[in-house]
């Protein structure tokens, strides 16, 4: 791979998608040092701290928010773990890669793809290209702590959606999670309003208020 051209294409793309902010350009460049320093590896294993610090992103909902932009725009492929003890996996996207000719100049060809090992070339792009089309996966537990700010609350949803492989109704398969915990927690409110409220006749237990005690039992 050509270190200059997967720079240079990459830059091109985000200074051309009016839908991404300077805060998502130095988290690429902090992900592509990353990914220089693990010789161009994919996937590779990222610590959340670690590129924080280098893109100085100070703001672990800001950091997620831009990594699931880039996923969902195709600059890369996002596995986040599961397991607060692994990091999470990436594939970067490959963008240029240098060919040279018969008559020894190089050109440049797009490819727009993130490099998965497989035997089977052809099944390896197809199944990036799949993955790079389906914008929703599923959260971590952080993410969604980090959303909830509610630990508890937190367990709960992220637990039931894992155990069901994150489907809404238990039929169809969610879109969008961030959604889904916003509704949770919508509910959630309102159900411990209405269970909070005072009980009609409470403590009165068909008790008459009137009882005339010169009735015999």
């Amino acid at each position: 791979m050509n270190y200059i051209s997967q720079l240079t294409a990459a830059i091109d793309r985000l200074s051309r998608d009016d839908e991404l902010n300077p805060t998502h350009v130095s988290l690429y460049l902090a992900l592509f040092y990353q990914w220089n320093m693990n010789r161009f590896k994919n996937p590779m294993s990222i610590s959340r701290s670690e590129v924080m610090q280098v893109s100085k992103i100070g703001s672990k909902s800001t950091y997620h928010k831009c990594l699931r932009d880039l996923h969902a725009k195709g600059f890369l492929v996002y596995h986040p773990s599961h397991n607060p003890l692994k990091g999470s996996l990436i594939d970067m996207t490959i963008f240029g890669t240098s060919t040279r000719t018969t008559s020894g100049t190089s050109t440049e060809q797009v490819v727009g793809q993130a490099l998965v090992p497989s035997i089977n070339n052809t099944n390896s792009i197809n199944n990036t290209n799949n993955k790079k089309n389906t914008s929703f996966y599923s959260p971590s537990i952080e993410e969604v702590k980090d959303f909830f700010k509610n630990d508890s609350e937190a367990e709960t949803f992220f637990n039931h959606f894992e155990s069901n492989g994150w489907l809404v109704g238990g039929k169809a398969k969610m879109k969008n999670w961030q959604a889904a915990a916003r509704n949770w927690i919508k509910r959630s409110q309102e159900y411990k309003s209405t269970s909070s409220g005072p009980a009609k006749n409470a403590g009165n237990l068909n008790v008459s208020e009137n009882k005339d005690y010169s009735v015999p039992l």
